[in-house]
């Protein structure tokens, strides 16, 4: 890296740690010329896929138009922002885990309803009717329906007993 001070194209690092709660490196350099000190950051460049809009056209994944459209579905809502931030960056791990180049919006439109799912039922139930362009009472009656059973699934899952490992072979003792 060049020096900002002399742009001598050596320097060392003194210095490194994590920093923006570990998407970051922190590092403090000195020239080997001047000796002067300053910092960098270094931070991963992930590539998000382009959106594949339903009339075919494209266009560049916006992490703050994703995040907007959450907030509008959960405006007025008891749900923390920290919550809300965790499920926009999970939702972007999915995108980048999927590998691929370009991704179906409709796709992310059902990443944001299973975010918003585990968030708030209201607000999942908003987004849906907007995503699923309900056009009467018995859209919303069958979505909330829809979303009663998912619920009624997950609590009969959690109150299970999960299985025991039966114990292995026992060694007596003669």
């Amino acid at each position: 890296m060049y020096c900002p001070f002399c742009s001598h194209e050596e320097t060392k690092v003194i210095d490194s740690r994590l920093a923006g709660e570990g998407q970051q490196i922190r590092r403090r350099r000195e020239c080997l010329k001047c000796g002067e000190r300053f910092t960098t950051f270094e931070t991963a460049e992930l590539v998000m896929p382009r959106i594949v809009k339903s009339d075919a056209s494209r266009q560049p994944f916006d992490e703050q138009k994703l995040k907007g459209s959450m907030l509008k579905a959960l405006e007025k809502r008891p749900v923390p922002s920290e919550a809300v931030d965790a499920a926009v960056v999970h939702i972007c791990n999915k995108l980048r885990a999927l590998g691929e180049r370009e991704v179906a919006a409709r796709q992310i439109g059902e990443l944001v309803m299973e975010e918003l799912r585990h968030l708030d039922e209201v607000a999942y139930v908003r987004f849906a009717s907007v995503y699923r362009s309900f056009q009467d009472v018995d859209a919303f009656r069958e979505e909330i329906d829809r979303l009663r059973r998912h619920q009624r699934k997950r609590e009969v899952e959690e109150a299970q007993l999960p299985l025991w490992d039966a114990p292995g072979p026992t060694k007596h003792k003669s």
